[in-house]
């Protein structure tokens, strides 16, 4: 199990995160929705020591230290590839830090995406040096795979099967959690949503509590997101006008 316990993080004045307590347990897939700002990059970054942070994060009932953070892996958009490695350069880097890594699984999503093997990193476009980092992620061999808006610069067709691939895939202990604003493509990957407001959660659900609405309905009601907004917007700025 994967667990922050009564995290928090500021950034000078800012409170990134308050009190936020979370678990994951093996096999799940948890969708993390917010606004920009709300805090999940940071709630992603806390678990794997990338930003210090008060309160806790336990992994099966320890701290993560070097001896456990192979357990976890992360596919960011700030990548943490290195950019004059070929993906066959970092498939051998990879096999040779992580006992675990799965060779097979990094040849099956390599041929989905139509990745070069030989290119350097720095020579793929934005969508494929995003692909990269998550083949590399999801090849690790981690227990928890972290994913933080992994899809940036992929066309919908790509999403669409990726989300299928994935899902015959993925073992029965592996577990993610997804980062995303992409609510409507994953509400059928994931079973479970945790939605964050302001560094706290807000709500954290089971699928069954948007099957009848639909995943982005309960979020926007759980936000209390206005219709009219837009609408009040524009009022607004014409009637400065006048």
């Amino acid at each position: 199990m994967l667990e922050w316990i009564q995290v928090e993080k500021r950034y000078g004045a800012k409170e990134a995160l308050r009190g936020v307590s979370l678990r994951l347990s093996p096999g799940e897939i948890v969708g993390l929705f917010g606004e920009n700002g709300a805090g999940k990059t940071t709630l992603l970054k806390c678990a794997l020591g990338l930003v210090r942070c008060g309160g806790q994060v336990l992994l099966d009932g320890e701290r993560v230290t070097g001896r456990n953070i192979a357990r976890l892996s992360f596919a960011t958009v700030e990548h943490g590839f290195f950019l004059s490695l070929s993906a066959r350069a970092h498939a051998a880097f990879y096999e040779a830090q992580f006992g675990r890594f799965d060779r097979e699984r990094f040849h099956v999503l390599l041929d989905f995406f139509r990745l070069p093997q030989d290119a350097p990193a720095r020579a793929l476009s934005a969508g494929q040096k995003n692909q990269l980092e998550v083949i590399l992620a999801l090849c690790q061999g981690a227990d928890y795979i972290l994913m933080d808006e992994p899809f940036a610069g992929n066309d919908v067709f790509n999403r669409e099967d990726f989300y299928k691939l994935l899902l015959g895939l993925l073992r029965p202990q592996e577990t993610v959690l997804l980062a995303t604003h992409l609510i409507e493509e994953v509400q059928a990957f994931v079973g479970r949503a945790v939605l964050l407001r302001e560094g706290r959660v807000l709500a954290d659900v089971p699928a069954e509590a948007w099957e009848e609405q639909g995943l982005l309905a309960f979020v926007k009601e759980a936000y209390g997101y206005r219709a009219d907004r837009v609408r009040c917007a524009l009022a607004g700025s014409l009637g400065r006008e006048e």
